[in-house]
């Protein structure tokens, strides 16, 4: 019987991007993972601050960005310029091989505009399709991607897409092929009982205890949408999936919270 190699897959909050000394530690711990692997990254509050600065006022419903022209061009320029490309240089400047993508690059990920029945989201793309024949060569070639949260509808135009939904769909798609772990790294420790306190964190979660707490409202508003693209990419052959800081990628022992059907 085969065995299917494995591949790491982490995605990269807002907060550890926007800290170049916590950056760079995340990225020397990304360079030291064995075998195959891939970095999704987000950008946010850069995109925000940047948008502020030209004198466009950020639009958000739901914690989901509303993306209209001008905020496309400024998405794009730092999501797939700036943020991107600072990663990519950094990682070769650890030996590892990177190569930096949108959803356009490759045809690598295709989306559909949001048609949502009362709220018009903009240029918001919701993923429909992963390139994962372009991703396993790019991986047997020794090419680590890094993607943004970027991706096309194969009319030509760009769509500003959530990034832990890029992780959780190329994940999905990555496990037709490999053995994927996930890993979404932020700030904190893991998912918490107690937004405020870090020593609070829920080290396992199954469906029923989600449900649960959403039911109760333990988790916090911002959470459920991570969560709910993890139950996703479990249901759909995702191997194991980590919700924690990035020092768990070097620690194995470090406390963090594990997802599980």
């Amino acid at each position: 019987m085969d065995t299917k190699k494995k591949v790491t897959l982490v995605k990269i909050g807002g907060n550890v991007i926007d800290s170049p000394t916590e950056l760079a530690q995340f990225l020397a711990d990304f360079s030291k993972i064995e075998g195959y692997k891939v970095l999704v990254h987000g950008g946010g509050k850069s995109a925000t601050k940047m948008a502020q600065s030209i004198g466009l006022t950020p639009k958000m419903i739901d914690g989901r960005r509303i993306t209209d022209a001008a905020m496309l061009d400024v998405v794009v320029m730092i999501y797939a310029g700036q943020i991107n490309k600072n990663i990519v240089a950094q990682l070769q400047a650890l030996d590892t091989n990177a190569m930096g993508f949108s959803g356009a690059d490759g045809n690598s990920i295709q989306s559909e505009k949001r048609n949502h029945p009362t709220i018009d989201y903009g240029f918001v793309g919701d993923v429909k399709k992963v390139n994962t024949p372009l991703l396993e060569t790019l991986l047997n070639t020794g090419i680590v991607p890094v993607f943004c949260a970027i991706t096309h509808d194969k009319k030509g135009q760009l769509l500003n897409t959530n990034a832990d939904t890029i992780a959780s769909e190329l994940a999905i798609g990555l496990s037709e092929v490999f053995d994927v772990t996930l890993s979404y790294c932020f700030e904190k420790p893991g998912v918490l009982y107690d937004a405020e306190d870090d020593a609070s964190v829920i080290e396992q979660i199954n469906q029923e205890l989600y449900t649960k707490l959403k039911n109760e409202g333990a988790i916090h508003s911002g959470m459920i949408p991570k969560l709910d693209n993890c139950f996703n990419s479990l249901s759909k052959g995702v191997q194991k999936i980590k919700i924690g800081h990035h020092k768990m990628l070097k620690d194995s022992n470090s406390i963090c919270t594990t997802i599980e059907l």
